[in-house]
């Protein structure tokens, strides 16, 4: 079997996703226990005490889920599609909610009011490869001093054009979201694994020093540690904190189960009004709060890095043995039941 680093997954005949790689431990762990691992990180200027961000989707991160999110460490990214913005800018008491997203068409007025509350901005766009998009970034950078996440892309070949409009970060990934249409509906997409490695050493290639966000496909902490060792700096999840008593909606209960819903953000059900719909709408299992799901995560990333040998999240960014898996090998690893 031959064990792929990341130039060599990066140069891969075929685009692969998570499901077709796994981690190899090669060395000696020096780490006793799972709890030596420490999963903390910087992200644009904000201390995380794990690499998890909450996707700016409706069913996903409203006021409440940003304020728990904050509380549990990690960044929740309020959405733009209902009335949690003009909540938020109406009072002064949000002291946890650090990130906000925007659309082309949010006015300057509102921009400038989160700016001056020291928000983070996130201009939540399908295709971040549009000249709309890096106009709108540059005129807010040039305008403002603020951190600016932008996205989505699927190739790394425009990293350079999006660092010079100002973004600070990217998210990385199109079509891979578990309720996302996109590559269906246009044939546009390639798998995670090959996203992440092509935007990664872009960057490493041209110096650049945005930030990645691996945003879609994840499924699983080991998903997540797959997607920092592959050169993301943090990820971004909405089915992972769907379903949770702090994202918005109502529990729902039908046959004896209880439900929240769950939609991307460019289905019908967000949209409401007959134009080109490129996500779909489901419900999902109720999960009880997110810090069961945020503490399951935090588990199965420092399980990864202590078989990794990696005491820290940089440690983990420089893993560098990877397997390729056949298919029949990812079935084998699954559980029995």
């Amino acid at each position: 079997m031959k064990v792929y680093n990341k130039r060599e997954l990066n140069e891969f005949h075929q685009s692969l996703t998570y499901d077709d790689i796994s981690l190899i431990p090669t060395e000696v762990s020096q780490i006793k226990s799972r709890t030596e691992a420490s999963t903390e990180t910087q992200f644009l200027g904000i201390k995380l005490k794990l690499p998890v961000l909450s996707s700016p989707m409706d069913t996903v991160t409203g006021i409440e889920m940003a304020e728990a999110l904050s509380r549990l460490g990690c960044l929740g990214i309020l959405n733009r599609f209902d009335s949690s913005l003009e909540t938020v800018l109406s009072r002064k008491n949000f002291k946890f909610i650090k990130a906000v997203s925007i659309g082309l068409n949010t006015n300057l007025d509102i921009i400038e009011k989160l700016v001056e509350r020291k928000f983070l901005i996130c201009i939540d766009t399908a295709n971040a490869n549009n000249k709309e998009v890096l106009r709108k970034c540059e005129s807010i950078k040039k305008k403002y001093d603020t951190r600016i996440i932008i996205g989505n892309i699927a190739h790394g070949n425009t990293l350079q054009d999006l660092e010079n409009a100002g973004a600070d970060a990217v998210r990385v990934g199109i079509g891979s979201g578990s309720v996302c249409t996109t590559s269906i509906q246009t044939g546009i997409g390639i798998g995670q694994v090959s996203s992440i490695l092509n935007v990664f050493f872009n960057r490493v290639d041209k110096k650049l020093k945005i930030r990645i966000i691996a945003d879609g496909g994840i499924k699983s902490p080991g998903d997540v540690a797959k997607a920092i060792a592959l050169g993301a700096d943090v990820v971004m999840l909405g089915r992972m904190l769907s379903g949770t008593k702090e994202t918005p909606g109502e529990v729902i209960k039908y046959k004896g189960q209880l439900w929240k819903k769950y939609r991307g953000s460019a289905s019908f059900g967000v949209k409401m009004k007959n134009e080109f719909i490129e996500g779909e709408e489901t419900m999902v299992a109720y999960k009880g709060s997110v810090e069961n799901v945020i503490n399951a995560i935090s588990d199965g990333l420092r399980s990864s890095m202590s078989y990794m040998n990696c005491f820290n999240i940089d440690d983990l960014k420089k893993v560098d043995t990877f397997a390729v898996l056949s298919n029949s090998s990812y079935l084998e690893r699954l559980p029995k039941i």
